[in-house]
């Protein structure tokens, strides 16, 4: 791999007789892993299956490698939502937010959704947890990441920090800040990244993550917790950032992880800092761990205030939710939903205490339950995803690997002996994977046209 000059020549100067290992590490092979969604099925459930050659990752209990050549993407518990594709590295920051159920969370930067459904995770459904992606397109794929995984208690929305802060002041009790950045600890894994690098760019994205910081505090409550990280090696946008945090804001705190062992310690030297708890914060460094480069600050908020946000309203006519609760009765068992919103025909179920999202872009607000036509309920993916086979009273369930599940997953027709009429959830194995309707034991697939695979 070719280097900018400029970046080699900044490293061996941080690095010094470390330069060289340093180098080395761009000839390592790469490293790949997944983590599994303790929200659909338990880690030790999918181990026992041996689908892959699983090695754990340290800093992570559910965080696993696999070989290059296995391929989990193609796998049906891929479209099941039981693991998640994310680099062993990533995983790292969501591991020192200390998440607990029942919390307010922030994801502020969440695209593509490994974060935000490792958060998702850790709440086990209870709490809040918001969702944010700037820019359109990846809101989009958030989105539907946060659908995969089965997640009922997410929003995403698609705003800028500054209007975000507007809308929770002094509201969450955990803000992940993954911010954009220069991406010197991806060289290695996308190459493409190299082109754009720059010393003018590092300077860009040190400003833009300190304005992002500095809203994430507008909406931190007393004694929450900031986990700040980047995926970049460069002291500006890391040391330097998180110091001047600390500077304008005497009232936090650094935090050191359990997994800080793990790591390397941040350097103040690298930032002219005489804090000496800059050492808290934690580096990663390819040539010295099986994954990528990565930086990760935790900072807790000791005096602030907390504030209490206008809820939602919820819509609340029976009339009109009849055709849900038809449903529900019908076809789903020692499950239901509640706190109601219906935009146009599509019927939510947001989280608890939902926050008045007024004038906020949001794609997603809670569970997508399904739309309401003309007196009729028809079920979302979004309700197949989040339930348990023991949620529905039809269930179909195809061993993973089967034809039946390759031809269910290719969007075909499939036959039943089971004596089911209507709504009926599709499993792998028994973990959910999409909605079929019953007909005359003629099992008419609904799995949505564009997650259908093409391959034979």
């Amino acid at each position: 791999m070719v280097l900018p000059q400029d970046f080699k020549n900044k490293m061996q100067n941080l690095l010094k007789d470390e330069f060289e290992d340093f180098l080395k590490g761009y000839d390592k092979d790469n490293f790949y892993s997944l983590r599994i969604n303790t929200l659909k099925a338990e880690a030790k459930d999918v181990l026992k299956k041996n689908l892959f050659s699983f090695t754990p990752v340290s800093w992570c209990p559910t965080g696993y490698y696999y070989n290059a050549d296995e391929r989990p993407g193609r796998h049906s518990y891929h479209h099941a939502g039981v693991f998640y594709i994310q680099e062993a590295s990533a995983m790292s920051v969501a591991e020192c937010a200390d998440i607990q159920p029942g919390e307010k969370v922030l994801d502020l930067c969440a695209a593509p959704g490994g974060k935000s459904t490792q958060l998702a995770a850790k709440l086990q459904g209870q709490g809040i947890l918001v969702s944010n992606e700037i820019v359109p397109n990846r809101a989009r794929i958030l989105s539907q990441n946060i659908e995969r995984m089965g997640i009922k208690n997410a929003v995403v929305t698609n705003e800028s920090p500054e209007k975000l802060e507007k809308v929770f002041k002094n509201y969450f009790d955990k803000i992940i800040v993954d911010a954009p950045c220069s991406g010197e600890g991806m060289f290695r894994k996308e190459p493409a990244v190299v082109n754009e690098w720059s010393l003018a760019q590092v300077e860009v994205c040190a400003n833009r993550q300190r304005h992002i910081l500095e809203s994430a505090h507008k909406m931190l409550a007393e004694g929450g917790i900031i986990v700040y990280s980047t995926c970049t090696f460069s002291p500006e946008e890391n040391e330097m950032t998180v110091d001047s945090f600390l500077q304008q804001h005497p009232e936090y705190i650094l935090l050191k992880p359990d997994i800080h062992k793990y790591f390397s310690p941040g350097v103040p030297q690298w930032c002219d800092s005489k804090n000496a708890d800059i050492t808290k914060t934690m580096r990663l460094f390819p040539h010295k761990i099986n994954g990528e480069g990565h930086f990760v600050a935790v900072l807790q908020k000791t005096v602030g205030d907390s504030s209490k946000i206008k809820t939602a309203k919820t819509a609340t006519d029976k009339k009109l939710l009849q055709p849900y609760f038809d449903f529900e009765k019908k076809f789903l068992k020692d499950i239901s939903f509640g706190n109601f919103a219906l935009f146009g025909e599509n019927l939510y179920s947001m989280p608890v205490n939902c926050p008045d999202l007024n004038g906020v872009k949001v794609l997603r607000c809670g569970l997508h339950l399904g739309e309401i036509k003309k007196g009729r309920f028809e079920p979302s993916h979004s309700l197949a995803m989040a339930l348990k086979k023991e949620n529905t009273k039809q269930c179909l369930s195809y061993p993973c690997g089967s034809e039946d599940m390759l031809s269910y997953l290719k969007g075909e027709a499939l036959q039943t002996e089971e004596d089911f009429k209507g709504w009926c959830l599709v499993c792998t194995d028994g973990y959910s994977v999409g909605w079929a309707k019953v007909t005359d034991n003629t099992v008419k697939n609904h799995y949505p046209k564009g997650l259908r695979i093409m391959m034979g």
